[in-house]
Parts: C-alpha cells; structure tokens; sequence
C-alpha cells in the first residue's frame, strides 16, 4: 500500500489557520480537564495513602473507628497502653506513644469580627513527632503555651492568604490569643491542613478532659498484642486499627466524588469530542474534491485515513503540548478543601500519560468517523464536488 508522505498532512494544517487554531484550542482544553480530574484522584489517592512500612496504630473510642473526631478516650490511656504493651517502638527510652485531641472548631483572625473560620486542631505532646514521621517543621518552631504550630495546606483550609499564617501572626480561640510559632510539612497526608497546639490547652480550650485517640508504632510487638490489651481492658473500652486501614477507610468513603469527578470530566471531554468531530466533518467536507482526485492517482482509502488520522493527531499533539505546561503552572500543588482537611493536586507520571491518552483517543475518534464518510462518496461524483 502506497502512503501519501508525511509532509503533505503536515502542509495541509498551515493552509485553514483559523481552523487549526481552533482545533489546537479544543484539544487543550479537553486534555487540561483530563489532567485536572487525574490530578485530583491522584492528590487525594496521595494523601490518604500510608507507606507500606508504616507501623503505626491509632486506638479510639469503641464505636468510632470510622471518626477520630467522635471518639473520646480517658487521658490516662496514653500511659498505661505504654506501661502494658511491651515491644513499642522507643527512642533513648521515649515511647512511639501519642495521646491527641483531634478537634475541629471557628477560629476568628480578630476578637471582634463576626466572621469565623473552620480549623482542624490537633492537640500534641512532644512524642507525636516521633509517632508520625513524615512530620517537619519547615521553619519556626514546635508550639508552646497558647501558641500553633500551622500545616502548610492549613492556609487553604481555612480560606486565608499564606501571609496571614505567618510566624508571628495571631488567632483568636476560645477568647485567647494563640501565636503561630512555626510551620511543618507532612508530605502525602491530610495532617497539612492542621494546626497543632500543645495536648492540655486545646484541652481546655474544647473544655473536655478526655483524649481523642493514641498513636502508638509497633517495633518488636505485633499488632495481635494491641488488640490483646484492647480486648484485656474493657474498662478503657478501646478498639485498635491499624493507621493504614484507618486511611483506607477514607479513602473508599471519598471514591464516589473521585468517581463524580472522572464522570464530569468523561462528560465534558465528550462534548469537546463532538464538537471535534464537527470541526473535522466541516473540514474534510471542503476537501472532497481533493479526496477524490487522490484516489483517482492510485492512493487508497486506507492510505488516505491514514494521512487525515495523522493530521488530527498532530492538532492533538500540539493542544497537548499547550494544555501540559498551563497544567504544571496552574494545577500542580493546588490545594483543594474537603470535608477532612485539604490536599494539593499531583501532576505526575501517571496524571500526565492520563493526559496524552486522552489526547490520543480525541485525535484518533475526531478524525475517523468524518473521514470515511466523505470516502465513501463514488470517485466520480467527489471530482465533480464543489
């Protein structure tokens, strides 16, 4: 089979600027949409999902394995789950042992304004930078007294310019002024829209003297023996799952808006299909005389496909080339609210091949469907076409 050359379909995208234009513009914007939906699963999928080497284990209130925010243990706990279960993780005789208040409230930026602003506060001993190790202060230092240590997403979360958060910076809570002493990062977690204060005065900020769970890692004891102490202390009435399991969890509570999200984007990718496919009709449609005198030289309807698919792909290829860069510059680490913090969009391999995919199919399916329609016209009668 004789092919038309590579040159000839590459002349013919210079002859309609216009058009070309339009069709690189149509492909970028359906390419930039895919990349942003790929971005958002991939970043939520990043910050619920725990390294496989994590042995941490979160014991909560029985009841409430699905919501640390509901579950309230006795502040003593903490204690005596590191007295009773040998084989903790320990550092120069410190336990992996975190009691925390997981609490989510208004915070206002002055006494008296009537505005308000949702925060998650977490509430630490020193140990907790122990037990989640992906934590680091970036710059500043740990909290004090009436004072927060801010995540780098807590910004976004609460609706604030990055600058209002700044060392130094005040909030309100509770009738008190707390001072920002620092900001940490905990890449691939939800804790990034967090404020941490110290353990007792978020205590008496929430008015409550019980605990919300207790972090614990496992080095030498296994995950049988926390369930053995749970089941052992009915008292404490405790219930013990494993932080991966934890964030699993979540993470399948959150998969109908991921699935919400790829069936918008599936939705308006088809629209943008369409109107390709439009686009595609109206131009071949002007060139069936020039179809027709191809196949009278001896190319066949396959060769000439061929040339046209090629064509389409390369007004793909150019709208992924624009759309890929503008996704890099406006979506990668935005940072997107939800319900339980907030999280910042990946760009990454896999987002970006989501992409080129994408592309691919809008080229090949814009091009093939008008392409043979105006092939199957008799040669004699597309000769004779104006």
């Amino acid at each position: 089979m004789r092919l038309l050359s590579w040159q000839y379909g590459v002349r013919n995208l210079a002859r309609h600027r216009l058009r070309l234009l339009l069709g690189i513009g149509g492909s970028a914007l359906v390419v930039l949409l895919v990349l942003a939906a790929a971005a958002f699963v991939r970043g939520m999928e990043a910050s619920l999902r725990v390294a496989p080497d994590n042995r941490n284990v979160i014991l909560l209130s029985a009841g409430s394995e699905e919501s640390v925010e509901r579950s309230e243990i006795n502040a003593s706990a903490g204690a005596e789950i590191a007295a009773s279960i040998k084989g903790l993780k320990e550092r120069l005789g410190v336990a992996y042992v975190s009691p925390e208040v997981y609490f989510a409230t208004l915070v206002k930026e002055e006494e008296q304004t009537p505005q308000a602003l949702l925060a998650l506060l977490r509430g630490v001993l020193p140990e907790a930078f122990l037990v989640h190790s992906n934590v680091r202060i970036t710059d500043g230092r740990a909290p004090g007294q009436n004072e927060m240590l801010v995540g780098r997403l807590a910004a976004a979360k609460m609706g604030l310019p990055e600058e209002r958060l700044a060392i130094g910076q005040q909030l309100w809570l509770d009738n008190r002024l707390w001072t920002i002493s620092g900001h940490f990062e905990a890449p691939g977690s939800v804790m990034e829209a967090e404020l941490w204060v110290p353990l007792r005065d978020l205590q008496l900020a929430s008015r409550r003297d019980s605990i919300s769970c207790v972090v614990v890692t496992l080095d030498q004891a296994e995950f049988s023996d926390v369930e053995l102490f749970c089941k052992q202390r009915r008292d404490l009435e405790l219930v013990a799952i494993a932080e991966a399991d934890y964030y699993g969890k979540l993470l399948e509570f959150y998969r109908p808006v991921q699935t919400i999200i790829w069936i918008t984007a599936a939705l308006i990718a088809l629209g943008g299909l369409f109107g390709g496919l439009n686009l595609m009709y109206a131009a071949f449609a002007a060139r069936v005389r020039e179809l027709g005198m191809l196949q009278a030289l001896g190319y066949s309807r396959l060769a000439i496909i061929i040339c046209l698919a090629q064509e389409s792909l390369l007004i793909s290829a150019a709208g992924t080339l624009v759309a890929a860069p503008l996704a890099l510059i406006l979506l990668d680490g935005l940072a997107v609210r939800i319900s339980m913090g907030a999280f910042g969009l990946v760009l990454d391999a896999s987002v970006l091949l989501a992409g080129i995919a994408a592309a691919l199919i809008l080229g090949l399916a814009g091009a093939l469907p008008p392409a043979w329609r105006c092939l199957r016209m008799p040669i004699a009668e597309a000769l004779k076409a104006v």
